[in-house]
């Protein structure tokens, strides 16, 4: 695990992803997620502990030996951070990628994450 308080509670989340035990799932939800914590990406939004378990479950059952891994540390700075994350289909193959913003509250939980899917989109100043 990292060293970093930002970086623990990732690990934490993370592992919550991939537990296919719904109970040992939520225990490691107790450890890293406020309980009125907000998750977004492109698919849904949920508010609350109890509605990221559920999401996690159903994540578990539409995509039985998938595997969610961090593919970069934890950059964190005054309570945000940010980490990237590839999905593993039960292959091994890349189903998915993306980067997660998040916010942590003052107990040091995750508060927020707000999630992205794929790399960043091309562009930049016009030449």
């Amino acid at each position: 695990m990292t060293t970093t308080l930002g970086g623990t509670v990732v690990d934490t989340y993370a592992r919550a992803w991939l537990e296919p035990d719904r109970t040992a799932g939520r225990a490691l939800l107790e450890r890293c997620w406020a309980v009125d914590g907000v998750y977004c990406d492109p698919l849904s939004e949920v508010t609350g502990r109890d509605a990221l378990a559920d999401l996690l479950g159903g994540f578990q059952a539409e995509q039985p030996g998938a595997r969610l891994e961090l593919v970069s540390g934890v950059d964190e700075h005054d309570g945000y951070l940010r980490f990237g994350w590839r999905l593993l289909a039960p292959d091994g193959a890349v189903a998915l990628e993306g980067t997660d913003f998040g916010e942590l509250d003052d107990d040091g939980a995750l508060r927020r994450i707000i999630g992205f899917f794929g790399p960043l989109p091309a562009g930049g100043p016009a030449s």
